[in-house]
């Protein structure tokens, strides 16, 4: 039987050598070997430096053994002596730093005297000029000035005699009934033609020659006056809320009126007549 064929218990000496020497025989590199088993080239090193501890368990010891003699066609048997037994190192845990009862309650009341000499430093300021506003505040003694309490003041010097006022004249006057206010005297009536808008309305006025005088909306309060001859034609919409006045009188647009829009022409005497659509 070759030495290919015999069995070696992976835990001895001898295991990591053969691989390396297969893989070397086979022109391999520890990269070429951890790319094609997928795995970390550290893992190949400790596989052929019997560094078992460094991997693990022993069953993902086994497992990686036998991919790697799978690999280089050595017998997998090898894998399937190692020991249980090897130990795991666990990772070393760091203690946490023990700090003794006085020092926690020291640490305690120095934070404790920080916050008070905090507080004190925002609180004293706020105080003094609190205290010193509301002393301002209060009133100034004279005593304090060394003046005698029965000295007279400024304002109480005595004054010059002043005529009593007479009275009766204003009663007399409030008993009088209040002046009525002038009333404004109505605007004479004009000759021409007046237009006055309780309502917005839009207007176009034309002059007797054909020329436009006004085309607008004209809004609600709003008044208009032409001389007499100045207008020649009227069309007034919304024609409801216009006044027509004439000489004073206001005027009856409804044989004009169609459709709350009304037409008519104006004469050189100010005669009203409808008007051709």
């Amino acid at each position: 039987m070759s030495s290919s064929n015999q069995t070696t218990p992976a835990g001895s000496p001898g295991v990591g050598e053969r691989l390396r020497e297969a893989r070397m025989e086979a022109g391999l590199s520890i990269a070429d070997v951890a790319s094609r088993l997928r795995m970390q080239i550290r893992v190949v090193e400790a596989l052929e430096a019997e560094n078992w501890a460094r991997l693990g368990a022993p069953v993902f010891v086994r497992g990686q053994l036998r991919s790697y003699l799978r690999l280089l066609a050595l017998p997998a048997s090898l894998a399937d002596s190692v020991s249980d037994a090897v130990t795991v190192v666990p990772p070393a845990l760091t203690p946490r730093t023990y700090t003794p009862p006085m020092q926690r309650m020291l640490d305690k009341a120095m934070g404790r005297a920080v916050y008070v000499v905090i507080t004190a430093l925002i609180a004293v300021p706020v105080w003094v000029a609190t205290r010193s506003h509301v002393d301002n505040t209060r009133p100034v003694e004279t005593a304090s000035l060394g003046l005698d309490g029965n000295f007279e003041r400024a304002d109480e010097s005595p004054r010059p005699t002043r005529p009593t006022p007479v009275t009766a004249s204003l009663g007399a006057m409030s008993k009088r009934a209040p002046l009525a206010a002038p009333q404004a005297e109505p605007a004479p009536p004009v000759d021409g033609l007046v237009l006055r808008f309780s309502g917005d309305s839009w207007v176009e006025i034309v002059a007797p020659d054909g020329t436009q005088i006004e085309q607008a909306l004209v809004r609600s309060g709003q008044e208009r006056r032409f001389a007499a001859g100045e207008v020649g034609r009227v069309k007034l919409g919304n024609a409801d809320a216009v006044d027509v006045l004439r000489g004073g009188d206001v005027q009856d647009l409804s044989r004009f009126q169609r459709a709350n829009v009304a037409r008519f022409t104006v004469s050189s005497d100010g005669a009203l007549a409808p008007a051709s659509e």
